[in-house]
């Protein structure tokens, strides 16, 4: 069974090398593209004054690389300012770029998701009256974790660092998705956010998914692929372990009991 990363580009070339070490089948097809912001201005500007944020929450890589991507010459990430992390995916990049592991609060390795309310599980230990919080993400996104912030007395603003929007496949991808049309239980889909279901939808309109399976790393994507009509939809964690069980599992189904 070959396994469809549907990741943004670089994360989704990123989980295909860490799958095929674990002997899965994987392949990219990006459903999500990612482009810079409508105005670069804002986040020069915030970089400007991060020194005076108790935390900056990046809402994913993506929004991680592409802030660090504006940031003007000779500005270092301060001492004083936390670094908020969803997942371990964001704080493997945000060290990548330099921000002391020290600084980076993320969700306990043991979390049953890795999304907002885990993130705010550790926050919460905190105090957070006046404290300054920048949240760094694209054009849009929940807003769970900024109200739960604001109740808790802190000081909210949002910087868009990048755009999402539908990828344009390049012809190896279209071939790539017929493939996957024409033959899918011979594939599964692993979708890593609801926004990639819906533009897989616009890409195929006309296609139908009662025989097609997907993984989806989070309840809100699962309950979104079986709206799209996915015959077989499985949870599992973000992680290459839990992929990898997860697709042996659907290949290997436990023996019926009499």
């Amino acid at each position: 069974m070959k396994l469809l990363v549907t990741r943004p580009a670089a994360q989704a070339a990123e989980w295909v090398g860490w799958l095929r070490e674990r002997g899965i089948e994987a392949l990219p097809l990006p459903l999500i593209g990612i482009f810079a912001p409508p105005d670069e201005a804002p986040v020069r500007q915030a970089w400007a004054s991060l020194v005076s944020c108790r935390l900056v929450v990046f809402v994913s890589p993506n929004a991680a690389e592409q802030f660090f991507a504006l940031r003007p010459a000779g500005i270092a990430w301060p001492e004083g300012t936390l670094a908020g992390s969803p997942g371990p995916g964001t704080s493997r990049v945000l060290r990548a770029l330099g921000v002391p592991a020290t600084r980076i609060v993320e969700p306990a390795a043991d979390a049953a998701q890795f999304d907002s309310e885990s993130l705010w599980r550790q926050l919460a230990l905190r105090d957070w009256p006046g404290a300054r919080v920048l949240i760094v993400r694209g054009e849009s996104g929940r807003d769970w974790l900024a109200d739960t912030l604001r109740e808790h007395g802190a000081i909210i603003d949002f910087v868009t660092a990048y755009q999402r929007g539908e990828p344009s496949l390049d012809e190896a991808e279209r071939a790539l998705l017929s493939e996957a049309l024409a033959h899918p239980q011979a594939h599964a889909w692993l979708f890593s956010s609801s926004e990639s279901i819906a533009h897989l939808q616009s890409l195929a309109p006309h296609a139908h998914w009662q025989a097609a399976r997907a993984l989806a790393t989070h309840p809100r994507i699962a309950q979104r692929a079986r709206e799209a009509g996915f015959g077989q939809v499985h949870e599992c964690r973000p992680s290459v372990d839990a992929v990898v069980a997860c697709l042996q599992s659907i290949g290997n189904p436990p023996t019926p009991t009499t």
